[in-house]
C-alpha cells in the first residue's frame, strides 16, 4: 500500500557495501574515578531547579513524567535555559550543553557566547530574575552579566542553573539499551525523538545481529507504508557500515515492511500475527493515538 512519495522496490535486506576496515591494536585502562567535586554553584542550581519543577504542572515538564517510587530527578548538564513566562516556568535548550567533564577543555570566550545567548533569552522574559530571586537563586543576575574569562568563570557557568539543570529520569539521562536509551549514550538527534514520537511507534529496536538501533517511518502516519529508515546503529553492528555508507552518499538505509525490524517498530500499530508492517492502522489502539493526555 504505497503512495506517491513513499519508498518502493527496496531490497529485502541491508547488505554492507564498499566499506573497508583495518586492525589497530589498542588498550583502555580502567581506573578509579577521582571523587567528583560538587560545587556550591551546582548545589544552588539543583535546589532551585527542584523548586521550579515542584511548581510546574505535569504536562509542562520538559522530558517525561515525574520519577516515581525510589527514583528521582537527575540534573543533566545539557544547556538548561530556565525562564519564567506569563504562564509559568519554561525550559529551553542552549545551542550546546557543557557536560561537567567538558569544562576542562572549554575555552572561556566560547562559553561566554553561551552566557550572552542566555542573557538575551532571559531579557525577553522579564519575570525570570525576580522569580529566581524569590526562590533564593539571587546569583542568576550576576551569572548572566559577568563575562566568562577564565577557568573559574567556566566552572561557575558549567554548574549554573543555565547549563546544569535539564531534569531527566535516570534512564533518559544515562540509561543503556535494551532497557532505556540515555542521552549520554545515544545521539541527541535520535534520542530527542523519544519525547515527540507516537507512543505506539517503537523507535528503538533489536537489529538482526542482536544489537540495538533506532528506526523511523519513511512516510506519515496512516500512509500504509511499513518501510523503516535506519537512523542509528552502534559501532560493531553489521548494519553500521551500511548506515555510514548511506550517509556518505546522501542516501537512506531502509528496511522492508516484512523485516523483523519493521515489525517491531510498528508492532502496536498492526494486528497481532500480521507479517508485514504495511497496511492500515490496527483498530486496537490505545495510547499514542495522537490525542493529548487528559
Amino acid at each position: 500500500m504505497t503512495r506517491a512519495g513513499s519508498v518502493a522496490g527496496l531490497p529485502d535486506t541491508i547488505e554492507p557495501g564498499g566499506t573497508r576496515s583495518e586492525n589497530h591494536p589498542w588498550k583502555i585502562r580502567l581506573v578509579k574515578h577521582p571523587k567528583r567535586f560538587e560545587s556550591a554553584f551546582f548545589r544552588a542550581a539543583k535546589q532551585t531547579a527542584r523548586k521550579i519543577i515542584a511548581e510546574m504542572a505535569d504536562e509542562d515538564l520538559p522530558y517525561g513524567p515525574r520519577p516515581t517510587g525510589s527514583e528521582h530527578w537527575e540534573m543533566h548538564h545539557g544547556g538548561s535555559l530556565w525562564v519564567r513566562a506569563e504562564g509559568g516556568w519554561r525550559m529551553y535548550r542552549a545551542r550546546v550543553g557543557i557536560e561537567w567533564s567538558m569544562q576542562f577543555c572549554a575555552e572561556p570566550w566560547r562559553v561566554d557566547r553561551l552566557r550572552r545567548d542566555a542573557a538575551e533569552l532571559v531579557a525577553a522574559f522579564p519575570l525570570t530574575l525576580p522569580a529566581l530571586a524569590e526562590l533564593g537563586y539571587e546569583e542568576a543576575g550576576d551569572l548572566l552579566r559577568t563575562p566568562v574569562e577564565d577557568a573559574d568563570g567556566v566552572e561557575a557557568w558549567t554548574d549554573s542553573l543555565f547549563n546544569a539543570c535539564v531534569p531527566m529520569s535516570r534512564g533518559n539521562h544515562q540509561g543503556i539499551l535494551p532497557k532505556v536509551p540515555g542521552e549520554h549514550h545515544y545521539p541527541w538527534p535520535v534520542k530527542g525523538a523519544d519525547f515527540v514520537r507516537y507512543e505506539d511507534f517503537q523507535l528503538w529496536v533489536t537489529l538482526p545481529d542482536g544489537t540495538h538501533g533506532a528506526v523511523t517511518p519513511v512516510d506519515r502516519r496512516g500512509s500504509g507504508d511499513g518501510h523503516v529508515r535506519l537512523v542509528h546503529a552502534p559501532e560493531g553492528s553489521r548494519a553500521a557500515g551500511t548506515l555510514a555508507e548511506a550517509q556518505d552518499l546522501g542516501l537512506m538505509a531502509v528496511l522492508p515492511p516484512n523485516s523483523s525490524t519493521a515489525l517491531q517498530a510498528f508492532s502496536a500499530q498492526i494486528e497481532p500475527g500480521q507479517r508485514t508492517a504495511s497496511g492500515p492502522l490496527a483498530t486496537r489502539r490505545g495510547r499514542g493515538n495522537g490525542r493529548r493526555p487528559a
